[in-house]
């Protein structure tokens, strides 16, 4: 059987990896209105592929990994195209900013040490702390209240810590893994499997 590479939730994350060399360009021109509303946009298309994948019965290895390298994608270009428009911001957020980039990378250099690919887990944690950073960057960007981006980067070196701990303790590389319990059991069946 093959895999549906066009589908909605699978157009959605490509749209959000296409658009990052725009977001780049209208942050280096210095257009802080039109990059904003885009990334808001690219941020909403985040929060709505995982969820008609599984609404709309679309979940997919590909769709995972394409879901994935959006991601990967905004998020290590978000603090350059920050940096370019809103240098106070930078400045004053540099700590949180830093260990936002370090809690996102790290899990996936292990990733790809042990796998050779991006993770693309997914976990709940995961979703969580995309929502809250989403909303926590776009009140930053807005001329808002930093404590929630700051609440969110916390909440994001937490869920990566859970992701560094599936990856080691997964033997075989997954994608959609919902949590670290999830991945101890499905590891228990695996073995129990193998003996039977």
């Amino acid at each position: 059987m093959t895999e549906k590479l066009v589908t909605i939730p699978n157009i959605l994350s490509g749209l959000r990896l296409a658009s990052v060399p725009l977001l780049l360009v209208l942050a280096r021109q210095g257009y802080a209105g039109v990059y904003f509303f885009l990334f808001v946009f690219v941020l909403f298309t985040d929060v709505a592929d995982g969820y008609l994948a599984r609404k709309l019965h679309q979940e997919s290895e590909f769709g995972a990994r394409l879901d994935s390298w959006g991601d990967f994608s905004l998020y290590i270009s978000t603090p350059l195209c920050a940096w370019w428009l809103w240098p106070e911001i930078v400045h004053r957020e540099a700590s949180y900013i830093i260990a936002v980039l370090v809690g996102f990378t790290v899990p996936i250099m292990i990733g790809f040490a042990k796998y050779r690919r991006l993770t693309s887990y997914h976990t709940w944690g995961a979703k969580l702390s995309a929502v809250l950073m989403g909303a926590g960057t776009i009140l930053l960007f807005a001329g808002g209240p930093s404590w929630l981006f700051r609440f969110s980067t916390v909440v994001l070196v937490i869920t990566q810590i859970e992701e560094i701990s599936i990856t080691v303790v997964s033997p075989v590389w997954r994608s959609n893994v919902p949590s670290f319990r999830h991945a101890l059991r499905r590891n228990r069946e695996d073995r129990a499997k193998g003996c039977t």
